[in-house]
């Protein structure tokens, strides 16, 4: 049985980055969300 997790850089970039975030209106939310929980880091 292969890891269930193969990182792998551009995917997660286009998953969870931050330019795919704030394409659409609910990733603006969680980047919204993530600033006023106080996150260090925002976006992967």
């Amino acid at each position: 049985m292969k890891p269930s997790f193969n990182p792998n850089v551009s995917k997660r970039k286009k998953n969870h980055g931050f330019l795919t975030r704030m394409s659409t209106k609910n990733g603006r939310k969680v980047v919204r969300a993530r600033r006023q929980k106080g996150r260090k880091v925002l976006t992967a």
